[in-house]
């Protein structure tokens, strides 16, 4: 899959969007298609911006807490290393890269937008390493041994996601920027860092400042 491809799936929420390589200061060691900034002269107009709320391009941006989970992963291959991983709505993919890059035995990407879908795939082989895709939880691999998820929480209907996920498979890695309290005791607080959105949103402070947990097996 190359950027042209990628473009066309962007041209839908944004006409003269287009992605570009870059690393995310949050995660420096993996390279991404996203939105290329430099295609804004100007404000928005009027029809861009409610293209942009109808149909947003998630997967061209890299959210801080996926660079964080990103980070943590592979600050701690031992966590996914020799394990099949499935990254939950994974955007751009960094995660299921990271953990592909950290010597997991199989990286599953999985969202149910199939432009996301095809960027993990473009994004993998940017950074060299193979991802498998999934575009429906309730078809996932039933071998599934870790599941990460980065910013999911944001909608309330998600939130009961946290014992599914801990249902589904022995270990959970979690990073979320939007609820200071889970709510779930299963899940220990593994570090906070502070990383922005890339490219930057200018998102307000509070959603800078990125949660992991880590639930299941070594959860301490």
């Amino acid at each position: 899959m190359n950027p042209d491809y990628l473009n066309k799936h962007l041209a839908r929420t944004l006409s003269r969007g287009r992605v570009v390589a870059t690393a995310p200061a949050g995660c420096p060691a993996i390279s991404l298609h996203l939105f290329d900034p430099g295609v804004l002269e100007g404000p928005l107009s009027h029809e861009e911006a409610q293209a942009v709320v109808a149909e947003p391009a998630y997967w061209s941006f890299c959210w801080a807490s996926g660079q964080v989970l990103a980070s943590y992963v592979l600050a701690n291959p031992d966590l996914v290393a020799g394990r099949v991983v499935l990254d939950f709505g994974s955007g751009s993919g960094i995660v299921a890269i990271a953990a592909a890059m950290a010597g997991a035995r199989e990286a599953i990407a999985c969202d149910i937008d199939p432009a996301a879908l095809d960027a993990a795939a473009a994004n993998a082989r940017l950074n060299g390493v193979t991802v498998s895709l999934c575009d429906d939880w309730n078809r996932r691999p039933q071998n599934v041994e870790v599941i990460t998820a980065a910013d999911v929480l944001y909608d309330p209907e998600n939130r009961p996601r946290l014992s599914l996920f801990r249902q589904a498979a022995p270990r959970v890695l979690l990073a979320d920027s939007r609820m200071k309290h889970l709510g779930d005791d299963h899940y220990r607080q593994q570090a906070v860092v502070e990383a922005r959105t890339w490219p930057d949103l200018h998102e307000f402070e509070e959603f800078n400042r990125v949660r992991v947990y880590l639930a299941g097996e070594g959860a301490v």
